[in-house]
């Protein structure tokens, strides 16, 4: 059986991006590097949406000869879409057009390889209110783009308590959190 970890890089004010900022954040340094790319070797299977396909398809292609998109180029993706039709052009990547809960239920069931998200807010939101995600790891860069950011990443999510199981800090700031999420019926002390 399988294990699902959603994945987010974000500002500190919780943006997935900033605009007129360079990739995370310009704030990278070599013990963050070092981590991801050993990261990236782990045989996860990479799930998707259209949007975020699009979008790292095309830095695939801009950037080939780059350690980390090489890896991510042969590792297996799942895109899920109702637009794209295939063959996809990234390799060893797939459609599926299936309810993603449902779908990533039967593929935890049924593959033992780990999955993992890569960006993809919304897929994400769908994955975390169905009660299918088994991890939640997210990397806070120490900036805040309250005026320039864009993309909030956890708006529109369920209530969610997390219970942490690792936590590290890279480069003298950068800081891993990875935690074991449950969805809440409201906030504590409310229920029956």
């Amino acid at each position: 059986m399988s294990s699902l970890m959603v994945d987010f890089i974000v500002s500190l004010d919780g943006y997935g991006a900033a605009e007129g900022w360079p990739g995370f954040w310009g704030m990278e340094g070599p013990e963050y590097l070092a981590w991801l790319e050993e990261d990236s070797r782990n045989a996860y299977t990479t799930l998707m949406g259209a949007k975020t396909y699009r979008l790292m398809s095309g830095f695939a292609e801009q950037m080939p000869d780059d350690p980390g998109m090489a890896l991510l180029a042969a590792s297996p993706k799942v895109v899920f879409s109702s637009t794209l039709e295939e063959p996809l052009s990234w390799s060893h990547s797939e459609v599926n057009r299936e309810e993603p809960v449902a779908a990533v239920r039967e593929m935890k069931r049924r593959d033992e390889s780990p999955l993992r998200t890569l960006g993809s807010v919304s897929l994400c939101r769908s994955l975390i209110a169905g009660g299918v995600v088994d991890r939640f790891r997210v990397v806070v860069f120490p900036v805040v783009t309250g005026a320039t950011g864009r993309d909030r990443i956890f708006d529109g999510y369920p209530d969610l308590a997390l219970d942490m199981v690792e936590h590290r800090t890279f480069d003298g700031g950068i800081q891993l959190l990875d935690y074991v999420p449950r969805v809440l019926d409201g906030p504590p002390g409310t229920g029956d």
